[in-house]
């Protein structure tokens, strides 16, 4: 795919290097000269030193044969009207960072299909995993209603017994097991050891009275 991202501070070159490990396209917009040629020095990308609302320097990276747009820089304005501007140039899909959460209206109303919050949700990831100390690891899914949490078989309430003892409901499933570092499909007459780490895919509003289900 042919990715634009605008912004290359470290969520924009994080985004960046990993897109490109994944065989895509990238082009990164920067207004800050020091970052341009940091940028241009550590990815193989297309590192353009311009304002990404400039519709001149978003031609010049191809907006037109784009097929995904994401605003990343540290401006909620700035990340507003460019993607206003891809919306314009009617670019499939747009992502956008939003600093302040009372902007995220906004950027709904204009149509931005994905708008992302990374200090929210490395907070939310904190919380959970400080209220929930038997979690080894999760993943928060979809928009904060579902979680994918990795715990370790160490109760009375889980050794021993069968996988299709314990569940799935409609509330959660254990969609993987791990057993020395290798992961196994579960299922139903699989037997739980002591050790094992499990996966659990949860609903958020649920998760507090399944997990309860599984730890001491």
């Amino acid at each position: 795919m042919h990715i634009i991202i605008v912004g290359s501070g470290r969520v924009g070159e994080n985004l960046a290097s990993f897109l490109i490990s994944d065989g895509h396209d990238i082009v990164l917009v920067e207004t800050d000269r020091n970052l341009c040629s940091i940028a241009a020095s550590q990815l193989d990308a297309l590192v353009l030193c311009g304002n990404c609302t400039d519709p001149q320097i978003l031609e010049d990276a191809n907006i037109d044969e784009a097929d995904v747009f994401v605003a990343v820089t540290g401006s909620d304005d700035s990340n507003l009207l460019a993607c206003m501007l891809a919306k314009e140039y009617k670019v499939p899909k747009i992502l956008a960072r939003v600093i302040d959460p009372r902007h995220e209206r906004v950027f709904k109303k204009i149509g931005v299909d994905l708008i992302i919050n990374p200090e929210r949700i490395v907070a939310n990831y904190l919380g959970k995993l400080i209220t929930r100390p038997k979690i080894t690891d999760l993943v928060i899914l979809g928009k904060g209603d579902g979680e994918l949490i990795d715990l370790t078989v160490d109760s009375k309430k889980t050794i021993g017994k069968k996988i299709g003892d314990l569940g799935p409901t409609d509330d959660f499933l254990i969609v993987a097991v791990y057993e020395n570092e290798n992961i196994i499909i579960p299922k139903p007459d699989m037997v739980l050891k002591e050790g094992m780490k499990i996966s659990i895919l949860v609903k958020t509003e649920r998760a507090s009275e399944i997990l309860n289900n599984f730890i001491d």
